[in-house]
C-alpha cells in the first residue's frame, strides 16, 4: 500500500540524551524540532523553534534570548573540530531579536550571537565566535573559531565585510515580532513534549 504523503530526504537524526530545559510560557517549538544533551537548554518568551532544527547541548548550554528564530535543519551547539579549548563552559548563548536561517550551524564553545543578528541559510559560525549586535551573515558565509565580529557588520559569502549604516534595527526588531505572530499561527507548537 502506497502512500500519499511526501517523504523526507534528509536522513533520519538518531537523537541522543533527553536535554533538560527551561521553556518561556510564550515559545513556539515545533514537535519534530530534535532537543538532546546533558545542559540546560533555554528559550526565552515569544521564540520561534522551526520543525527539525537541532540544539544539541552535549558541549554546554545554550541560551535563546527574546523573539529569536531558529529555522528548520538548523544545527545549534554543534561539535567543532576546531582543537583549540574554549575559555568557558557555556556552549551557545543567542541574543534577542537574532534569526538563524535553514541549515546554519552554530558551533558550541562559548559562541555568542549578539541582539538582532542575522545568520544567513547554509553559514557556518565557528566556536568561541562573537558576534555584536545587529550582524548580517549573509548565506553560505563562515565566521571562523574564535573571530570577534564588531556591531552593525554584513558579512558576505565571498569574505567581504563592511559595516551597515542604514539604521534599521528598530525596523528589523518589528518585523521580527510580526513574522512571529505568523508563525505562531503556522507551527503546531508542543512544547510539553521536552519538558518530561
Amino acid at each position: 500500500m502506497s502512500s500519499s504523503k511526501r517523504q523526507s530526504i534528509v536522513p533520519r537524526v538518531h537523537s541522543g540524551p533527553k536535554a533538560p530545559v527551561n521553556f518561556s510560557q510564550s515559545i513556539i517549538i515545533a514537535d519534530s524540532a530534535l532537543l538532546t544533551g546533558n545542559h540546560t537548554i533555554n528559550i526565552s518568551s515569544e521564540s520561534v523553534v522551526h520543525p527539525r532544527a537541532k540544539l544539541d547541548s552535549s558541549n554546554g548550554r545554550i541560551t535563546i534570548g527574546r523573539r529569536c528564530i531558529v529555522h528548520e535543519r538548523t544545527s545549534i551547539g554543534a561539535l567543532s573540530a576546531d582543537p583549540r579549548p574554549s575559555e568557558t563552559r557555556d556552549g551557545v548563548f543567542i541574543g534577542d531579536y537574532a534569526t538563524i536561517e535553514v541549515s546554519a550551524v552554530v558551533e558550541s564553545g562559548g559562541t555568542q550571537i549578539g541582539d538582532g543578528c542575522l545568520v544567513g541559510v547554509g553559514c557556518k559560525i565557528g566556536k568561541g565566535a562573537k558576534l555584536g549586535k545587529h550582524c548580517t551573515i549573509t548565506p553560505q558565509s563562515v565566521v571562523q573559531p574564535f573571530e570577534i565580529i564588531p556591531n552593525f557588520t554584513v558579512i558576505y559569502s565571498n569574505g567581504t565585510r563592511r559595516i551597515d549604516k542604514r539604521g534599521v534595527s528598530e525596523l528589523k526588531n518589528k518585523a521580527q515580532a510580526r513574522q512571529i505572530e505568523i508563525l505562531r499561527k503556522l507551527i503546531p507548537s508542543n512544547p510539553n513534549k521536552f519538558l518530561s
